[in-house]
């Protein structure tokens, strides 16, 4: 945590000299191609508006250069923000040609006006690289914190217990566990109580003279489910009266 805190406090302070830096740099560069466009002819109260077009270019294209770091439309502001610096740099180098004293050397002169608006270019950048950089370094923990309460906690390792030493001690399985026939659990025990009483419902209906879709509508079951019903009841019907039958009733039935 003291770590983090650190680190933001100096993204922070350098974040605040880049602003300054930038501010300067802005207002030098400002200041010179205003003047040069007051000399080319643009009345004195538009003559500002020149070098806010030229300079507010950079800033606003490598803002965009950041934001659409790694796209493919990032190549448009890219252009922009070579063109506008080479705009810039060019129309101070000729800026301080033009307006240096005779004892000056022009590439003396040229070099010193190319450095805010070079200046300009690279400490916006690097303003919009600590601010992404700051944001990025304060979401990372609350995403990291969120991760954590979303994962589900492992249930605790059962603690193992102690096996009696003899075998004799050792529970015997049930017999149906023992033949390899699980025992119903309680839900299937209260599926089948449900289908015999569907099917008690559905032979009482059927005998009140109901068709098998009217039984299937009532019962919210096929038709067919509610066929295979009555014959499954018909067939173990017949199958108890006939085990009920002497075998001399049962050859007689068979004839008859």
């Amino acid at each position: 945590m003291i770590g983090r805190v650190d680190r933001r406090w100096a993204v922070l302070t350098a974040a605040s000299g880049t602003v300054f830096i930038a501010a300067g740099a802005f207002w030098l560069s400002f200041t010179a191609l205003a003047d040069l466009a007051a000399r080319s002819g643009i009345g004195t109260g538009q003559a500002w508006a020149w070098p806010l077009i030229v300079d507010g270019i950079i800033v606003v294209a490598t803002v965009a250069v950041v934001a659409l770091g790694g796209q493919r439309a990032a190549w448009y502001p890219w252009a922009l923000l070579f063109g506008g610096a080479l705009v810039s740099v060019t129309a101070n180098a000729i800026h301080a040609v033009v307006a240096a004293d005779e004892g000056v050397p022009r590439v003396l002169a040229a070099s010193v006006a190319a450095v805010p608006p070079v200046v300009l270019l690279a400490i916006t950048h690097l303003t919009v690289i600590l601010t992404r950089s700051d944001s990025a370094s304060e979401s990372d923990p609350i995403a990291a914190s969120h991760d954590e309460a979303a994962a589900p906690r492992s249930a605790p390792h059962p603690t193992a217990t102690a096996l009696p030493a003899s075998s004799s001690q050792l529970p015997s399985p049930p017999v149906a566990e023992a033949r390899g026939v699980q025992s119903p659990g309680p839900l299937n025990s209260a599926s089948r109580t449900a289908d015999g009483d569907r099917r008690a419902r559905a032979r009482a209906m059927s005998k009140s003279k109901k068709s098998n879709r009217q039984i299937a509508r009532e019962l919210g079951v096929h038709p067919s489910t509610v066929g295979r019903w009555l014959n499954e009841d018909d067939t173990a019907t017949e199958a108890r009266s006939r085990s009920a039958l002497s075998p001399n009733e049962e050859n007689d039935a068979e004839k008859s």
